[in-house]
C-alpha cells in the first residue's frame, strides 16, 4: 500500500528532510503590509522575509492557512492518484483553523475520488485521516519522523494511526521565547490574553523567561528564569534528563527564529547535540517555520520530544 504523509507549514522540520521524505506540504501565506510569502518551509526565504519584516511588524502579520478548497484540491489533483492511504498531521486545533479544514475537505475528498483514481486505472479505494498533532512548531515534527520511519518499516496503515494517536497524546513542546512584548502583543491579536501586560513589563525589566510548555493542545508556563540564555541551558539541560530517562521514540526536534548558527552557539547546546549521538537519538534542527516567528517572535527556541508524564525542572 502506498501510503502518504501530509504536514502544515507550521511543523519544524528541516527542508530536506521534508523533500527527501517525500512528505507533503500544505503552505501557510504570511502577510505583512504589502509583503507577501507563502511558507514552503524554504529556510533561506524565510530568513530573509524574517530580517525585513518580521522584526519591526510581525505582530501585524496576518497568516492565511489552506483554505477547505484548496486541500480539496490538492487530494483530488494528486494525493489520491499517487497514494492509497494518507495521513495528515496537523498544527493542534486549539491554536489553527488547519484541522478543522482538513477534517471539512476530508469529506469532499471522499466523496469525489473514485472517477479520478480510475481514470488513472486505480480501482482500489482510498483514505485519508486527518490526525491532530495535539502541539505546535518543533513539536509537531515528532509525528511525523515516526510516521516516516514506520512507512519504511513497513508498517500497516493501523499500525501507524494507532501509533500516531498514542504520540499525539505523549508528545511535549517547550519554547523559550525572546521578547514577552512582542508574543503579548501577537497573542492580543489572535484574541489570546495568557500574556498580560503587567507580566510582560514585569518580566522584562526583570529580564524573566518563561518556559512555555504545550501538551494535549495545552499552553501554559511550566517555569521562570531569569535571563535568555540561563533559561534555555535550562531547557537543554532538562531534555538531557529526558533523554537519560528514555524517550517513546528515538527522536528530538529542535527549531529556532532565525540562523541556526545562533542556535548552536547557545550554552548547553552542544552538550545537548552529543547527547543525542551518544544515545542514538535522531536530532532535527530547523529555522523556525515563518508563521512560527510571526507567531512568537524572533529569537526563539522551541524543543520537541515524546516522552512519559513529567514536571519541568
Amino acid at each position: 500500500m502506498r501510503i502518504g504523509i501530509v504536514v502544515d507549514s507550521t511543523c519544524d522540520l528541516p527542508a530536506e528532510y521534508i523533500q527527501g521524505n517525500n512528505v507533503v506540504l500544505l503552505p501557510i501565506t504570511v502577510r505583512i503590509g504589502d509583503a507577501v510569502l507563502a511558507d514552503h518551509r524554504d529556510e533561506e526565504a524565510t530568513l530573509s522575509f524574517l530580517h525585513a519584516h518580521v522584526a519591526e511588524r510581525g505582530h501585524e502579520a496576518e497568516t492565511v492557512p489552506y483554505s477547505v478548497e484548496q486541500i480539496r484540491d490538492l487530494f483530488l489533483g494528486k494525493l489520491v492518484v499517487d497514494y492509497d492511504h494518507v495521513f495528515c498531521l496537523t498544527v493542534t486545533k486549539t491554536r489553527s483553523p488547519i484541522h478543522e479544514h482538513a477534517v471539512q475537505a476530508s469529506f469532499a475528498i471522499l466523496n469525489d475520488y473514485k472517477p479520478i483514481r480510475q481514470a488513472a486505472g486505480y480501482n482500489s479505494p482510498f483514505a485519508l485521516r486527518v490526525i491532530d498533532s495535539q502541539n505546535l512548531f518543533a513539536a509537531q515534527g515528532i509525528g511525523v519522523v515516526e510516521a516516516v520511519r514506520m512507512r519504511r518499516a513497513g508498517a500497516g496503515v493501523q499500525q501507524i494511526r494507532e501509533r500516531l494517536e498514542e504520540l499525539a497524546l505523549n508528545t511535549h513542546g517547550y519554547m523559550v521565547p525572546r521578547d514577552l512584548y512582542y508574543l503579548r502583543n501577537r497573542a492580543r491579536t489572535k484574541g489570546d490574553r495568557s500574556v498580560s501586560l503587567f507580566s510582560a513589563a514585569l518580566g522584562t525589566a526583570l529580564d524573566i523567561k518563561p518556559v512555555l510548555h504545550c501538551h494535549r493542545g495545552e499552553t501554559a508556563p511550566a517555569g521562570k528564569i531569569k535571563g535568555f540564555e540561563p533559561a534555555v541551558q535550562k531547557l537543554f539541560d532538562f531534555t538531557i534528563q529526558r533523554i537519560h530517562v528514555g524517550l517513546m521514540t528515538p527522536t528530538l526536534c529542535v527549531s529556532y527564529g532565525g540562523e541556526l548558527a545562533e542556535l548552536r552557539a547557545l550554552p548547553g547546546y552542544a552538550r545537548l547535540r552529543e547527547v543525542c549521538a551518544a544515545n542514538d537519538i535522531e536530532l532535527h534542527e530547523s529555522v523556525m517555520s515563518l508563521t512560527g516567528m510571526v507567531n512568537v517572535g524572533k529569537g526563539a527556541v522551541v524543543v520537541g520530544f515524546a516522552a512519559a508524564p513529567h514536571k519541568f525542572a
